[in-house]
């Protein structure tokens, strides 16, 4: 199963076991993260509901990416500025997609227990 998530204003394909480098999140290295906000989700071909869907990730890392150079310069003015940036970003690894199913099928098993009491 595959599914296709927004975070850091940009959108990612991901199924289980996948890695990928997205701006930078709160966590440290270790955590697990969820990532609720669900564009499309798809399995052998055919659409899924998106409803309450949630895509579990693993921190690997947190870095910080290749530096880019930024230089201004005006012509004839003896104008020239130059600064160097470097993007945090952070590495993931995708555990599991579609983590809702598996709460709602928690909250069924839990459901007769609550009705005998």
């Amino acid at each position: 199963m595959f599914a296709i998530v927004r975070t850091g204003g940009k959108q990612y394909r991901v199924a289980a076991g996948d890695k990928i480098v997205v701006e930078k999140l709160a966590g440290e290295a270790g955590e697990t993260v969820t990532l609720d906000d669900v564009l499309f989700a798809g399995e052998n071909g055919e659409a899924k509901a998106t409803d309450g869907l949630s895509v579990s990730a693993k921190i690997i890392a947190q870095a910080r990416g290749e530096k880019v150079i930024v230089f201004k310069k005006r012509r004839r003015h003896n104008y020239r500025r130059r600064n160097g940036h470097r993007q945090y970003h952070t590495i993931l690894e995708i555990l599991s997609v579609g983590g809702a199913e598996k709460k709602a099928k928690k909250a069924k098993a839990d459901a007769p227990v609550a009705a005998e009491a």
